[in-house]
């Protein structure tokens, strides 16, 4: 009686120390790998069992919150104007959002999908340049200042034809939802990319700690190309999580009627393209969506106003400004705590 009971003591032990044991550090490297949003993700994980499958699920929640491209999605039924009820994702991207629009002194704003189209960076392209009265009937639908979350989970427009658009944040978010999956299942190192927005924790298979390319801002104008101009170690520490967001204006741009360059990048104050020196900014932050929407922010502003605005959000926030220097070659602007680079 008593070797059975220890017995069966001894199995239920063994049950628990492999459940508790979960993603243990004898676990070894996993990668999880495709296509998703329009773009391509890899994650790399240190677990003793894959969870392709959690990832893709927080993945699809995401889209069908946030995704202002799937017609059966949360916020495209609140564009459409069929509900004013959030679920937990939007507001919290809501609030995100808002907190970085003050910071930025209005400049990251994603209820700027008008402008946007209207300019033809987005899905409605007239082909072209606006007249200032379409751009001011445009801008006057503009400004998630004037927004609000209500107690009761709904959300208020400014306009009735308001349009949300959180491309410039969801990304990272997704990444950051991603990374809050592994940990939850005991996961201590790992690295999720999502169509280059990035959060890592813990080491590489090489026990080292994580180290990312920067690509140079190149473009061909036919197609995307990869081209390295710096390494870094975002990481103060693997006992925390650092993230990586980068946004560009170089890749996507148009001509106007007067053969001037344009970028996608819309000022909502003016509702014109944004003046900038920038061709790309990188941001770390502690967070990949707050990393993601600093970064579209940082092309819409100065580049002094830019930096400054990033020193002023403390520790755990940094960035990297590239602008183009003579000969092809380009100017690194780092803020005064970005990683050194090689």
């Amino acid at each position: 009686m008593v070797m059975r009971n220890f017995s069966f003591s001894a199995a239920i032990l063994l049950l628990l120390s492999l459940i508790w044991g979960g993603c243990s550090r004898q676990a070894e490297y996993q990668v999880s790998e495709g296509g998703v949003w329009n773009t391509t993700f890899r994650i790399v994980y240190r677990c003793n069992r894959p969870l392709g499958d959690s990832i893709r699920a927080v993945m699809k929640q995401v889209e069908m919150s946030l995704s202002p491209f799937n017609d059966s999605s949360a916020i495209s039924r609140i564009n459409r104007g069929e509900t004013t009820m959030t679920d937990s994702l939007i507001r919290r991207v809501f609030i995100m959002s808002q907190k970085i629009n003050t910071a930025s002194g209005g400049m990251f704003d994603p209820t700027v999908s008008p402008l946007v189209d209207l300019w033809g960076f987005g899905w409605k392209n007239t082909g072209r340049e606006p007249q200032q009265a379409e751009i001011d009937s445009a801008a006057s639908l503009v400004g998630i200042g004037s927004c609000r979350l209500l107690p009761d989970g709904t959300i208020a427009k400014k306009h009735t034809a308001t349009q949300f658009n959180f491309s410039a944040i969801t990304k990272g978010y997704g990444v950051d939802l991603v990374a809050e999956m592994l940990h939850r299942n005991g996961c201590s190192d790992y690295l999720v990319e999502i169509g280059g927005e990035i959060a890592m924790r813990g080491t590489n298979p090489r026990g080292e700690a994580w180290r990312i390319m920067i690509d140079a801002p190149v473009s061909n104008n036919t197609s995307v190309t990869h081209s390295r101009m710096a390494v870094i170690s975002p990481q103060n520490t693997t006992a925390e999580t650092a993230s990586v967001a980068t946004s560009g204006n170089y890749r996507n741009f148009r001509v106007t009627q007067a053969g001037e360059r344009v970028w996608h990048t819309i000022d909502p104050r003016t509702g014109r393209p944004a003046t900038s020196e920038a061709l790309s900014a990188t941001v770390i932050a502690p967070s990949c969506a707050i990393a993601d929407a600093l970064a579209t922010a940082c092309m819409a502003m100065p580049l002094t106003q830019a930096t400054e605005m990033i020193d002023s959000l403390g520790n755990g926030y940094s960035c990297l400004i590239v602008t183009s220097g003579p000969d092809s070659t380009y100017i690194l602007h780092p803020s005064t705590r970005f990683p050194a680079t090689n």
